[in-house]
């Protein structure tokens, strides 16, 4: 049984972060809960967990970003290394998170995924809205 839904998770996240930080967490689970195909609840006790996934005909249920109550991000393209076999969908994948966070995602500088401070990606809230259009078009070119 799933420890974390919907409510518990953002009770946790609001009580654990900061205003700007909670607001982004909430922005982030209302997308996933309208446009994942599969939304995955933690069942942790230090921390809940979120994770958006999408289904793809090619390579089955592949989750695309993780988020914590406690205000990080895991972004999760060392996952969809492992997963995915067209380069060009990862590529762009890359792309966009490096042009939108300004961190190199390339296999050499980012071997392995780690968590990122919600607070040090997310300044304003168009930054939000960029990860969001990222999100959506990398689920829309494996859901083909």
């Amino acid at each position: 049984m799933t420890k974390w839904d919907k409510d518990t998770f953002i009770k946790q996240a609001k009580s654990e972060c900061a205003a700007h930080i909670s607001n982004v967490i909430l922005d982030l689970v209302r997308f996933s809960e309208d446009h994942a195909d599969v939304v995955q609840w933690g069942k942790g006790d230090g921390q809940g967990t979120m994770r958006f996934k999408c289904k793809s005909d090619d390579f089955g249920v592949l989750p695309l970003f993780e988020i914590t109550t406690n205000g990080q991000i895991n972004f999760l393209i060392n996952s969809l290394r492992s997963k995915v076999r067209k380069r060009e969908i990862l590529r762009a994948y890359q792309l966009k998170l490096e042009s939108n966070f300004m961190i190199d995602f390339s296999p050499e500088f980012y071997p392995s995924d780690v968590y990122h401070e919600v607070e040090d990606v997310f300044t304003i809230k168009h930054d939000v809205d960029k990860f969001v259009d990222t999100i959506q078009t990398i689920s829309d070119r494996l859901h083909q």
